[in-house]
């Protein structure tokens, strides 16, 4: 069944014969006739009595009822078949470290929408590790996140550096210090993101160092760190990102290697083709990143 022996039937009906629905379609009247048996055949009824007049079965009656139905939504499969030939309308699944959702996302998917208006996006937040299984499972076209420690089935693109950064409260006796020594905040409670937050293998490699072992809280949701500091003699581990209160502030810990790299995660030989939505985002992404770091020296490209 296509869309000229759909035509066809309609013209039929609305012309009343055969020939002067030829006549209207500048078919010959055998072209017609052909396609309404190729029509019934596909259907497996009879569609019009054989005779001079143009005559519906009961079977026919049903089906020129519904003809005008059939030809709209063929239309509309038809445009919507293209449309994504195109890529114009579908969704992205995008994997997301916290920070991200917080300032760069929001703005990338009001400018990625503003060119790709019927494209929906699914946001998902997680840590790396999280993200990284969603991506090697295909529940991801890609994610932002930091670098795992097995790139075995990935390709990592780097985009910019997060800062280690150690938080207290105002009143707690190591704010105001300079160059304090990481052996001194072992003193301390610490507070910081899970094991498989995006720091957390660097912090235990430092950890490793020191033959006192330090009393470690974890909270898997690092933007909620400096609310648990906040009149805790602890001190916080977060990203140099993160938003703080007015009463939380940071100290100036010394810590080797407290750069985080973070980029753009996706699948090693990739099955699927690069799509021009996905390739757009990916560039507004990486367009609003540089736009945010030369306002903000946090963020280092």
């Amino acid at each position: 069944m296509d869309l000229k022996e759909l035509m066809a039937f309609k013209t039929i009906l609305q012309e009343g014969t055969f020939s002067r629905a030829a006549e209207k379609l500048n078919y010959a009247q055998s072209t017609i006739t052909n396609q309404i048996q190729r029509l019934e055949k596909e259907l497996g009824i009879q569609l019009f009595h054989r005779g001079w007049e143009v005559e519906l079965t009961s079977a026919g009656q049903v089906f020129a009822a519904e003809i005008d139905n059939l030809i709209q939504h063929w239309n509309y499969v038809t445009e919507l078949t293209k449309a994504l030939q195109h890529d114009e309308i579908g969704t992205l699944h995008i994997g997301s470290i916290e920070s991200m959702m917080e300032s760069v996302l929001p703005n990338a998917l009001r400018k990625f929408q503003e060119q790709k208006p019927k494209m929906a996006c699914n946001f998902i937040q997680g840590n790396t590790d999280s993200l990284s299984q969603l991506v090697l499972q295909r529940e991801l076209d890609f994610a932002i996140c930091g670098e795992p420690s097995d790139l075995s089935f990935f390709y990592f693109e780097p985009l910019y550096h997060e800062k280690i950064a150690f938080i207290v409260d105002e009143n707690h006796p190591l704010n105001g210090r300079d160059e304090i020594s990481f052996r001194e905040i072992l003193e301390y409670p610490i507070i910081a993101g899970g094991r498989t937050c995006l720091y957390y293998l660097r912090l235990a490699k430092q950890f490793s160092r020191f033959e006192s072992k330090p009393t470690l809280s974890t909270i898997s949701q690092i933007s909620a760190i400096p609310h648990f500091v906040r009149k805790n003699p602890g001190v916080g581990v977060v990203l140099d990102s993160t938003a703080l209160m007015t009463d939380i502030v940071k100290i100036d810990v010394e810590l080797s290697e407290p750069f985080i790299q973070v980029g753009i995660l996706q699948r090693r030989n990739r099955e699927y083709l690069a799509t021009s939505s996905k390739e757009l985002i990916l560039q507004i992404i990486k367009e609003e990143i540089e736009r945010i770091s030369n306002a903000n020296p946090t963020l280092h490209i």
